[in-house]
């Protein structure tokens, strides 16, 4: 018996030994695909870092984000937490009802406040003589959080605050409109394919029409964001893109590369973030173009990544479409793009982004 013992414990000792040392001498990783963030790197060394304990504090962080077989530990320490230790979450990112999705919470009104601030600024600056309209996209939390158990932060109040702050806009309310099955499983995102409901109440409010087309599945899996966060076995999301004759006309020119494509970008099929296919993913401006369009009118839609699967069911009836992120591009900046003359402008941002709205400039 003691003869076992010390063979366990020396091949446990080998074990952790070959891991460290796997750890010390392998390529380090740029970003974690899974977490899709980037990872830590080995530290500087410097008289300064080593004195003031940086150094030491910096390497701890290299070693937990380098570590071999890494996101097989994560998904271990993640089923361990929810079935053994009866956690709810991991890392903020629950699991409820087949359903992947993030604690946010509480309420920040300061945030709204600044996020209805840098609207103001270009409305001012921009839209005189143009029609204005502004929609909130509730994140996954407002159908999920707060039946389930968990902190559910006052939907209601942003909503409130964040109209009353947008005097000059429209306001069009797609809570009733949506449900959760019209969000990813895996992902912060909605399903583009369940959107025309949606679609069709901001067309009915700003006059244009929403139609013709036909759902096309792809054959890659989708694993969201929330997949990796999570660490928890999960099955893949189905990826549908609503095509059409027309759509497939439209050209998309980047401003921040100069260059034209698609409006949906077939090549992201092969990255880590399947969704960025809408719209080649974050983008500071983009100007789409409808040959096909039934009218000359023309839209901007400032937006966050919500917008872009929202964005090409409204194209139909535009002959021109502006789509900027001023996440990316500063709102003083965009003047030096467009020109302002009266178009159609839609405000169109989550939840999540407003409640965090530090990354609007």
């Amino acid at each position: 018996m003691k003869k076992i013992r010390i063979i366990g414990a020396a091949a446990v000792a080998a074990l952790w030994m070959c891991l460290t040392l796997w750890a010390w001498f392998k390529p380090a990783d740029a970003v974690s695909s899974a977490e899709r963030r980037p990872l830590e790197q080995f530290p500087e060394i410097s008289v300064e870092n080593i004195l003031d304990a940086g150094f030491m504090g910096n390497f701890e962080d290299y070693t937990l984000d380098q570590f071999p077989l890494r996101d097989g530990f994560r998904s271990v320490k993640a089923l361990f937490q929810k079935y053994v230790m009866g956690q709810k979450d991991n890392n903020g990112i629950y699991v409820t009802d087949g359903h992947a999705a993030k604690l946010e919470y509480p309420y920040d009104e300061a945030s709204i406040a600044h996020a209805a601030k840098r609207f103001q600024y270009v409305y001012d600056t921009y839209l005189t003589g143009c029609d204005v309209y502004m929609t909130i996209v509730p994140d996954k939390g407002y159908y999920l959080a707060e039946e389930n158990g968990y902190p559910a932060m006052d939907y209601d109040a942003l909503f409130a605050d964040l109209q009353a702050g947008m005097p000059y806009a429209k306001f069009i309310d797609l809570r009733d409109t949506l449900t959760l099955e019209d969000y990813y499983r895996t992902d912060t995102h909605w399903r583009q394919e369940n959107l025309l409901p949606a679609a069709e109440i901001i067309a009915d409010a700003m006059g244009i029409t929403v139609g013709g087309f036909t759902p096309v599945t792809r054959e890659e899996p989708f694993y969201g964001v929330y997949h990796g966060q999570a660490a928890l076995p999960m099955e893949p999301d189905e990826l549908v893109l609503m095509e059409s004759d027309w759509l497939s006309d439209c050209r998309v020119y980047d401003h921040e590369s100069g260059t034209w494509g698609s409006v949906y970008d077939l090549s992201k099929l092969n990255g880590d973030d399947l969704y960025e296919v809408f719209l080649s993913g974050p983008r500071s401006l983009l100007t789409i173009e409808n040959p096909n369009a039934k009218t000359d009118k023309e839209l901007i839609v400032f937006r966050d990544s919500f917008g872009s699967a929202m964005v090409p069911l409204l194209l139909q009836d535009y002959a021109r479409v502006d789509v900027v992120d001023i996440r990316y591009l500063n709102a003083a900046l965009v003047g030096n793009f467009l020109d302002f003359h009266g178009q159609d402008v839609l405000y169109l941002y989550s939840t999540l982004v407003l409640n965090n709205a530090e990354t609007i400039k």
